[in-house]
Parts: structure tokens; C-alpha cells; sequence
């Protein structure tokens, strides 16, 4: 089993440039958006936190093939990104460098464990991190 990890910052930068135009506390229970893209099943978690350049970005993703394709770039596992809900996914147009993505892992709840874990490693803030996009193989 190969793991790897997503340079956020880098994916980020690519996405921004195209989401910028467009963009305008934990919950328990957090709505879901689902979409196809491809070979791919992806489920944007839409936490509270997030802010509107955050969700625009997240939205592309889970919407746009070559945007997804910079944060999930096998898409033969399962992948999850990870944040603190304090520090979020992007601010002041900048990532944040808790927000981790990691792909390649054999199911959601391997993929979800070691995102949460890295997350949480590289967090300053209290709060535990949370999932916000999930990348699956499509049924």
C-alpha cells in the first residue's frame, strides 16, 4: 500500500487562481454535498467554519475534474482532507499548513484516520480536525 501526501499549498495556488472570481465551530451533524467527477465519488463535508472563499474553493473540487485532480492524483484509493476548524482551510488568501490531503488508501476510514492524524499533528489550535472533502472510487 502506497500512501502520499498533497502539497496543499501548491494545489491550493492552482485552484485559487480559478476559484477567486467566483468566490464571494464543528457541528455535530454537517451537510454533505455528493458529486461524480469522473471515476471518482466525492462528499464535501460543509462545516460552519468554513469561510466563503473556502467553501468556493472546496466546491470546485468536488466539481472539477483537473481541480480535483491536483489534490487527488491517483485515483485508485480512497483520499480525505483534513482541517482545524480554529485555523481553517485558507487564510488571507494563504493555505493553512495544518490542512492535510492524503490519497491512495485502501478505504474511507483509513483515508479519513490518516488525514485526521496528520491534521491534528500539525495543528496549533485546541480543537481536533475534521474531514471536509472525502474522494472515493465511484461505484
Amino acid at each position: 500500500m502506497r500512501r502520499t501526501t498533497f502539497t496543499i499549498a501548491g494545489a491550493l495556488a492552482a485552484v485559487a487562481t480559478a476559484v477567486l472570481p467566483f468566490a464571494g465551530a464543528h457541528a455535530q451533524s454537517v451537510p454533505v454535498e455528493a458529486s461524480t467527477i469522473g471515476g471518482s465519488a466525492v462528499s464535501l463535508h460543509v462545516h460552519p467554519f468554513l469561510t466563503e472563499e473556502e467553501l468556493a474553493t472546496l466546491r470546485l473540487v468536488a466539481s472539477n475534474d483537473q481541480a480535483l485532480s491536483l489534490f487527488v492524483t491517483s485515483r485508485t484509493g480512497h483520499a480525505a482532507l483534513a482541517v482545524s476548524p480554529e485555523e481553517g482551510f485558507v487564510r488571507d488568501g494563504a493555505p493553512v499548513p495544518s490542512a492535510v490531503a492524503l490519497g491512495d488508501l485502501p478505504d474511507a476510514a483509513a483515508a479519513r484516520s490518516a488525514a485526521l492524524a496528520a491534521c491534528d499533528a500539525a495543528r496549533k489550535a485546541a480543537a481536533p480536525c475534521v474531514v471536509v472533502l472525502e474522494v472515493a472510487p465511484a461505484p
